[in-house]
């Protein structure tokens, strides 16, 4: 597989220049009970709501297109708080969208968001993700142009990733398919990009002591240099030092406050561009790249 024509849609890579995402203005997130959610606090609307706008503001000076899942400048307050986190329910590869299958119950409507988008859009849906399987988009990304890496935990389970399988291998993608730790449980929300973060073809931002043994040794082989993030910010930030998202190689949107994995990106070479984010992201368990779905990087 190559990378994508200049169609308006088309993902094969985790680095090339981002022009085109959809993402969802934050709507049930700003009152939603955070214990149900599994926030870490309650939320403050306005703060929120103003670092959102902050990261989308970064993501328009680059030149980035946003299509809205929503057709009003305020979204509906549908119960669907995660849903500003648009990177989960579908994910893109070169022909077209995957409509997958939210492992936290909370989010299964979402899949249904997606759908309706890509419809009123024209872009292909290639696939669903059925009950039992469920598959969340943060436990996939694209190793190269025809290698997906996908992370097997509570969130995305064996029969998602069987029937994920039989839609990428018709299309000439491999699944490269890891075990995540246990971490903290089943209500946490861990991630395969909880713990690596591609910046480049040929570079990734990692958080070393949780990295799969399996997914180390194939980038490496690949040759991947893989920068360890301070393990005393990935404890302080709950993991979002390590959610950073490329906008173009090396070039890239982080959360702020952290300086130690701010300096370790710049001496890779990386183009580090950094918002606020403690109300947007650290509290509620998703970072720059969990907030965005990208629909074309050519």
């Amino acid at each position: 597989m190559t990378a994508p024509a200049r169609t308006g849609f088309g993902v094969t890579s985790m680095h090339r220049r981002l022009q085109r995402v959809a993402l969802r203005r934050p709507g049930a997130i700003l009152t939603a009970d955070h214990r149900r959610w599994h926030y870490d606090k309650p939320i403050d609307g306005p703060t929120l709501a103003g670092q959102y706008q902050a990261f989308v503001d970064l993501l328009t000076d680059d030149g980035c297109e946003i299509l809205w899942l929503d057709d009003e400048q305020t979204p509906p307050d549908d119960g669907l708080a995660d849903s500003v986190f648009t990177y989960d329910p579908s994910f893109m590869v070169g022909e077209g969208a995957v409509i997958l299958r939210p492992g936290k119950d909370l989010r299964i409507d979402e899949a249904g968001l997606h759908r309706r988008f890509y419809e009123h859009n024209g872009i292909p849906i290639l696939g669903e993700i059925d009950a039992p399987g469920t598959v969340e988009g943060g436990d996939l990304f694209w190793i190269d142009d025809t290698t997906v890496a996908a992370g097997r935990g509570f969130r995305t389970n064996q029969h998602g990733l069987d029937q994920l399988a039989d839609i990428m291998t018709p299309l000439g993608v491999e699944l490269f398919v890891v075990d995540l730790p246990y971490f903290k449980g089943p209500e946490a929300c861990l991630h395969l990009l909880s713990v690596i973060s591609p910046l480049d073809a040929d570079l990734a931002l990692v958080h070393a002591p949780m990295v799969p043994t399996a997914l180390h040794q194939r980038l490496t082989d690949d040759g991947y240099e893989l920068l360890p993030a301070p393990t005393s910010e990935f404890d302080a930030s709950g993991g979002l030092n390590l959610n950073v998202l490329a906008t173009a190689p090396r070039r890239c949107i982080a959360v702020e406050g952290f300086p130690g994995t701010l300096e370790l990106l710049r001496s890779a070479g990386c183009e580090v561009r950094t918002f606020t984010a403690d109300e947007l992201c650290i509290p509620c368990e998703g970072g720059p790249t969990c907030l965005t779905r990208p629909l074309l990087r050519a």
